[in-house]
């Protein structure tokens, strides 16, 4: 069985983006939010999961609560940042 290492806090921090991504008064463009979530990982401790393939969610739920409060405010602030400065042609955004 092939084993995998993954970031987990990656897909937390995409997955708590969707959330609340439609409450954020920013740019949605596809730049604006890679920035925001490379903003939040480099503010974020990594939580790195070496499983077999099918369980890497499951020995995870204990982190998901507190990573997703983690990674809802490394994103508020990342939202902040990335509006200021955003990368994307303003005509395109």
């Amino acid at each position: 069985m092939a084993h995998a290492m993954r970031n987990y806090m990656e897909d937390v921090v995409k997955h708590t983006l969707k959330l609340i991504l439609p409450d954020l008064d920013v740019c949605k463009c596809e730049i604006c939010q890679m920035d925001m979530m490379a903003y939040a990982l480099n503010h974020l401790p990594p939580k790195y999961v070496v499983t077999p393939e099918g369980e890497l969610y499951s020995k995870l739920a204990e982190l998901m609560q507190q990573s997703e409060v983690d990674a809802e405010v490394a994103l508020i602030e990342a939202a902040k940042v990335v509006s200021k400065n955003p990368r994307h042609d303003r005509k395109k955004g």
